[in-house]
């Protein structure tokens, strides 16, 4: 059950719409830009490449490493990323450095890696490059003669904002863009080389991006920005604030739970020669390159980002936040993993929650305390005579629910007179005269820090969620005529924010299926219920707050890796 509740709250798998498209030939500079750039959605494209200068003159298996190096020249120095942690290149700068190496030393150095596979006769491995996709899922063995391991990565070829790093330039007379991209403007063009198998730690780039694989084979694996959560991205005010925090070797699933549903949100693309994966901005990906494996990369800005104006930066940001805020409140709101079977017509009230029943009048002068002895004599006789009357009042005969509703009723006064016999009076008192806030702060802080379920904090919001509104309308009727003071007990003290907030959109969907009469008539009666009805007001709209700051601090803990406290 708790795998299943976990699994709903990251979000759905990988929906159909968000699956990478597959191109089997090049579409139009026009087509691109109105049907297929524009869904933010990855799409392979076979064979772009195929017969351009590149793949056929690059191919370390064909000469391309002798050409790289004439063409290069050989006192060009390149800027290499060196792992320290063997064939892995994580995110963070303390896992690798940014080394300066002659190009023809790193090129020799494949040389002298190819020739060693060749004398093992390991070069057969290499007879399907260029053909159509054949590798295997397998990750392949690094190869690596220590464990130190060198690779060209984001290497300029071309860079409009810096040409002085354009180290390679004299390779982009042998780039010819897919036509698809024509009258782009690019950012930078890359030139990427593995000299044996590699992998990149899980990040997204904030460029539209065009991975084409010009000799080898590279495996990525996909995942959409809203898979943030299962990701756990780095903070951003850290240093790779854009990959993740999750080993991809060995992932510590107690420190991040939500790592362990990763794959389920992810899909996996194979690329051999010739092939491009469009990776949009903010896509996440994580990439496996097979030994002598040479990659370009073309990065533009997406038209999001290029229009977007500074001004108006504050603004969506804002919306953004609010959005995310409020499809998280929704997905917690909307589980269903605790309904009451209604079926389940033989329900009767068990002795606990006959005991209950009959203590309601005990309970109020714990979860209460009144001005004057007069004034509880008062609510006394009110209590017995409405308690007496309750077989005239429309909706509030016991009998009249339905037994799971009954059920649920009883299970709400429970929590009270738990809740009651667990806390003295003296506490009670002191608790109903405080913000709510400062009551549950330790509870925020932890709901900040865990993936629990919201609603597996909230016994009240556990009950009433899989309540039908009229349902629930009945019920609360019923309350106010029959035990008036457990009502008043559970809104002022016992109902926690995700409760308040699934209670008052109960309230929403009760007015949508009532008459204006029958609403007015309803909130009359239901608030006649308390001593003082603005405290009642209060009470519930302080725990929504309470409910959409817990929900806030939970969305930028996901998204943004950051922690704030609610202001006092």
């Amino acid at each position: 059950m708790q795998a299943e509740e976990d699994a709903e709250f990251v979000g759905a798998r990988v929906e159909a719409g968000l699956r990478a498209a597959r191109f089997s030939s090049s579409p139009s500079s026009e087509e691109f830009a109105a049907s297929i750039e524009p869904k933010n959605v990855p799409a392979v494209f076979r064979g772009v490449l195929k017969g351009s200068a590149a793949s056929s003159r690059w191919d370390p298996l064909h000469g391309g490493i002798d050409y790289l190096l004439d063409k290069v020249g050989p006192d060009v120095a390149v800027e290499a990323m060196m792992s320290s942690t063997g064939h892995v290149f994580y995110g963070d700068l303390r896992s690798h450095e940014r080394v300066s190496v002659p190009f023809s030393t790193f090129m020799h150095s494949c040389k002298s890696y190819l020739g060693g596979l060749n004398a093992a006769g390991d070069s057969s491995k290499y007879k399907g490059i260029g053909e159509e996709p054949t590798c295997s899922g397998e990750i392949c063995p690094a190869s690596s003669e220590n464990s130190e391991q060198l690779y060209l990565a984001q290497v300029s070829i071309l860079n409009t904002e810096n040409k002085e790093r354009c180290s390679l330039g004299a390779l982009k007379e042998d780039i010819q863009e897919p036509i698809f991209l024509k009258g782009k403007p690019f950012s930078s063009i890359n030139f990427w080389m593995s000299r044996a198998h590699m992998r990149s730690s899980t990040h997204y780039d904030p460029h539209h991006n065009l991975l084409c694989v010009v000799a080898g084979c590279k495996k990525v694996t996909l995942w959409s920005p809203s898979a943030s959560p299962s990701l756990y991205p780095m903070p951003v005010y850290g240093e790779a604030s854009n990959h993740s925090c999750v080993s991809i070797e060995e992932p510590d699933y107690s420190s991040y739970t939500r790592a362990k549903y990763m794959k389920e949100y992810s899909e996996r693309v194979v690329l051999n020669c010739g092939d491009a994966l469009f990776i949009p901005e903010g896509w996440y990906h994580q990439v496996d390159s097979d030994d002598l494996t040479i990659a370009i990369n073309f990065w533009w800005k997406s038209r999001i980002m290029s229009e977007m104006l500074e001004h108006m930066d504050a603004y969506y940001l804002r919306r953004i936040l609010r959005r995310l805020v409020d499809t998280e409140m929704n997905k917690i709101v909307q589980q269903k993993s605790f309904s009451h079977a209604k079926e389940n017509s033989g329900f009767q009230p068990t002795d606990e929650a006959s005991r209950v029943g009959s203590e309601e009048f005990n309970l109020r002068n714990k979860v209460k305390s009144h001005d004057t002895s007069d004034k509880e004599g008062a609510r006394d006789t009110s209590d017995k005579k409405g308690a007496a009357d309750t077989s005239d009042k429309k909706g509030a005969p016991l009998q009249s629910l339905e037994p799971s509703t009954l059920q649920a009723l009883y299970e709400l006064m429970s929590v009270v007179h738990d809740s009651v016999e667990a806390v003295d009076q003296n506490d009670i008192a002191e608790s109903a005269s405080q913000d709510p806030s400062s009551s549950q702060s330790n509870e925020r802080k932890k709901t900040a820090a865990d993936d629990s379920s919201f609603l597996e904090k909230d016994p009240v919001a556990k009950i009433i969620l899989p309540v039908e509104p009229l349902e629930l309308r009945s019920m609360l009727l019923a309350m106010v005529h029959t035990f008036p003071r457990t009502l008043e007990g559970l809104v002022l003290n016992i109902l926690g924010p995700t409760g308040a907030e699934i209670l008052t959109r109960k309230f929403d969907e009760m007015d949508q299926q009532t008459t204006t009469e029958e609403q007015s008539e309803f909130y009359k009666t239901f608030y006649s219920a308390f001593d003082d009805q603005y405290a009642a007001m209060d009470a519930l709209l302080n725990r929504k707050e309470l409910f959409s700051f817990q929900v806030f601090q939970s969305v930028l803990d996901q998204y943004l890796r950051v922690h704030v406290d609610r202001p006092s």
